[in-house]
């Protein structure tokens, strides 16, 4: 059976998210925005924590960390790339490293771009993957360490993942999001169709993540900087693909 997934959202827009195994009990976390949400929601449920699952060192995604291991014991793990810059570490990981939670295995991918040392986890089993600031809903994260190329090759290893796999990013960033990716296409329907599904969710009060890769795949336009509509669209028409992905960022990050 797959792992159940809980959202929780902390600070002003981000999201941890706890993943439970039922049978065996076991409980794991990916990142720790703050310590008081994800306490409460363990609590709601009877959970008991045994893992803390980093992404990269910013400190939006590990504030909470140190908290959380005094009140709970769990271990920590995060990438040995970025050990000197994370709270201290139970266990390093690295590319193809795999993390058991209950019976399932997260496996870590590198994802450098937004930061070096950047990981993701991949559950297949359970057809999710934590992304947190590499791919985000309709977007990608800022390249605040890493170059266009690194967060391109990035997207291209988290876009290889099944189509159906549920992508979990770190920030609700969607209206804006979807915005710029209008201002790139307007008129795109998969796009307005997006837009009007994320209001609708707003409006039930429900929260918008994850979203499907086929859906990132179809909206996304840091995943699509190689599709020749987009291209097109841009007057890049014949770029290379990083290059496209670059005046896509670019202009993003003016927007």
């Amino acid at each position: 059976m797959p792992l159940e997934l809980v959202t929780v959202p902390c600070r002003r827009d981000n999201f941890a998210y706890l993943l439970h195994d039922a049978a065996s009990g076991a409980t794991a976390l990916i990142d720790a925005p703050e310590a008081e949400p994800i306490l409460a929601a363990l609590q709601a449920r009877g959970w008991t924590l045994g893992q803390i699952l980093i992404t990269h060192h910013h400190d939006d995604h590990i504030a909470g960390v140190e908290a959380l291991r005094t009140a709970t014991g769990a271990r920590v793990l995060g990438a040995a790339a970025d050990r000197h810059r994370l709270p201290p570490l139970d266990r390093a990981v690295a590319e193809g490293d795999r993390v058991a939670i209950g019976p399932e295995e997260a496996v870590v991918i590198d994802v450098p771009g937004h930061t070096r040392g950047h990981v993701a986890y991949h559950l297949p089993q359970s057809a999710l993957v934590f992304t947190a600031d590499s791919l985000m809903a309709a977007g990608c994260g800022r390249l605040f360490e890493g170059t266009a190329e690194e967060m391109w090759q990035s997207l291209q290893k988290l876009a290889s993942l099944p189509r159906q796999t549920q992508v979990c990013s770190g920030h609700d960033y969607l209206d804006s999001n979807l915005r710029f990716a209008l201002s790139l296409e307007p008129g795109r329907a998969e796009i307005i169709s997006r837009q009007a599904e994320v209001e609708r969710m707003r409006r039930e009060g429900r929260l918008p993540m994850p979203w499907s890769l086929d859906e990132e795949q179809r909206t996304n336009p840091f995943l699509r900087a190689a599709d020749p509509a987009l291209k097109a669209a841009m007057g890049m028409a014949g770029a290379p693909d990083v290059a496209v992905f670059a005046a896509i960022r670019a202009a993003k990050d003016r927007f």
